[in-house]
């Protein structure tokens, strides 16, 4: 019936607020993907899996570590100080903070959130960094999380990232950004053949496309 929406099945999309054709509607990045993924998933693949961890809270932070205003404004919110190493990540209460750059994190809650209201964590972080010259902006709208596991992870991984993806190398407690053919991602490693994948928006459907056609020779 028109007068009624249902919402999917699937996590790619959902409702969250209202009825019917006035009812805010949260859409993850993959909605497009959703029979790819939904045809990947149902074989059950062991060497091989690829999920997505949507509407997951991502907050940008920019600040200075010599300021211990900062640092305790962090602590405080998040439960950990910014790591000050290249390429590595701290862990709090409930959110993982990645290192980007000298003076830049980015902030990723463990759970999902109601998108139709404003990102609490960055309401947060703005509260304790006022008076300061720091900065949070949600960013959460324009990016996903994808998380890949199975024997084969990193050999569909180095089809297309120019990382040395070696376990000695590049493994939990680190990050990196790189790309996966032509999109850009965020790596995190979680230990044995876990990873976490932060993707734009924008490249989150090719980036599924491409993956699980890379993967689909080595799983055969």
């Amino acid at each position: 019936m028109l007068n009624e929406i249902k919402a999917s099945a699937t996590v790619v999309d959902r409702a969250i607020g209202g009825q019917g054709l006035t009812g805010t509607w949260q859409e993850s990045p993959l909605v497009g993907a959703d029979a790819l993924m939904k045809a990947h998933q149902s074989g059950s693949p062991k060497k091989f899996r690829l999920t997505e961890r949507p509407f997951l809270e991502l907050v940008n932070v920019r600040g200075d570590t010599r300021d211990a205003a900062f640092v305790k404004a962090v602590q405080n919110v998040i439960g950990c100080t910014p790591p000050e190493k290249a390429n590595t990540v701290a862990r709090g209460n409930g959110y993982t903070m990645l290192w980007l750059g000298p003076d830049e994190w980015l902030v990723c809650s463990d759970a999902s959130h109601d998108a139709s209201r404003p990102a609490p964590l960055e309401a947060k972080l703005r509260e304790a960094f006022v008076g300061q010259f720091s900065a949070a902006v949600d960013i959460g709208s324009g990016y996903t999380m994808l998380e890949i596991d199975g024997p084969k992870t990193r050999e569909v991984l180095a089809r297309g990232c120019p990382l040395d993806l070696h376990p000695q190398v590049f493994g939990a407690g680190q990050c990196a950004q790189s790309h996966y053919f032509k999109a850009s991602l965020t790596l995190v490693p979680l230990g044995g053949d876990r990873f976490e994948m932060i993707v734009r928006r924008s490249f989150a459907d090719y980036f599924v496309k491409i993956m699980l056609d890379a993967a689909e020779p080595l799983l055969s």
